[in-house]
């Protein structure tokens, strides 16, 4: 890790990444790709060591609404737990009236469970956990160095019992390694089980381009054997790689959605991850 000093925190849509570069290790991660012009490794995490007072200026001037972190970084890798930049940051959005929502894959975002409870009393706290495989076997290899499928279905049980609302992203799906019909269909079983609100699957696929193209085949080679040849053959540089199961995933993903009452169209889940709701129920600072 290294330590940086940013000139803004907050995007005019009220997103923030407070590290840039990520630990988790996952084979097929997009924000690995050269287009975002990240000048250093990408497992050595970029600390936005002013983010906070860069935070607390924003918010001061800013009319409340929900703010958004996890599109680029997983808030809650490792590091979080030792510097406590996404901590202290809820501590601030909290106090000022604001809403919150993550993407992460991180049992690390129980620790916070007392503040999100209390921003989603006074606004709305929305956890949006990523779920790939129901196999922790092979999560373990997609997506070594965080906590596996169960242990993140887990923590969706415990959001739902303290009435933290959740998303999932249904993404991405690897061809010919988690694009089956038994793990759509287990994964949305673990949906439905914890009551998720939405779920967002664009396709059944992946997205690849310079950068991580090149980490995910290096990673098929080692885990996956001939397995890139076939990718290269069927898809050349594509930036957009379907699964050849696509068509009728996405039927039995909107047919059990639907079914169930859980949000599947993006546009809509997007509406309701940027909606603030603001309640009545009057919070002393922290």
């Amino acid at each position: 890790m290294h330590y940086v000093s940013s000139k803004s925190i907050l995007s005019k849509n009220n997103g923030m990444n407070l590290y840039r570069g990520c630990s988790h290790g996952c084979i097929y991660c997009d924000s690995r790709s050269e287009i975002y012009g990240m000048d250093h490794k990408f497992e050595d995490i970029a600390v936005k060591e002013n983010s906070l007072e860069l935070l607390k200026k924003e918010l001061i001037k800013r009319q409340p609404a929900m703010i958004g972190t996890g599109a680029m970084t997983d808030p809650y890798i490792p590091l979080e737990k030792r510097l406590e930049y996404v901590r202290k940051s809820l501590k601030l959005i909290y106090r000022y009236g604001f809403g919150f929502t993550c993407i992460t894959k991180s049992d690390l975002i129980l620790r916070d469970l007392d503040l999100l409870k209390k921003i989603n009393e006074k606004s709305r706290a929305v956890v949006q956990m990523t779920l790939t495989t129901a196999d922790d076997e092979l999560c373990r290899i997609i997506e070594p160095n965080v906590c596996p499928t169960s242990r993140r279905v887990e923590v969706l049980e415990t959001l739902n019992e303290a009435d933290i609302p959740t998303v999932v992203w249904l993404c991405p799906i690897l061809p010919y390694i988690n694009d089956t019909e038994d793990n759509i269909n287990s994964i949305l079983d673990y949906c439905i089980d914890t009551n998720v609100h939405g779920i967002f699957c664009f396709q059944m696929g992946l997205t690849l381009r310079k950068g991580n193209r090149e980490y995910f085949y290096e990673n098929l080679d080692k885990h996956f054997p001939g397995l890139k040849e076939r990718y290269i053959t069927e898809f050349g540089n594509d930036y957009e790689i379907p699964s050849p199961n696509n068509a009728q995933l996405m039927r039995i993903f909107k047919k059990r959605t639907h079914e169930h009452g859980i949000l599947n169209e993006f546009g809509e889940i997007f509406e309701y991850l940027h909606e603030f709701p603001s309640k009545s129920v009057q919070s002393k600072l922290i």
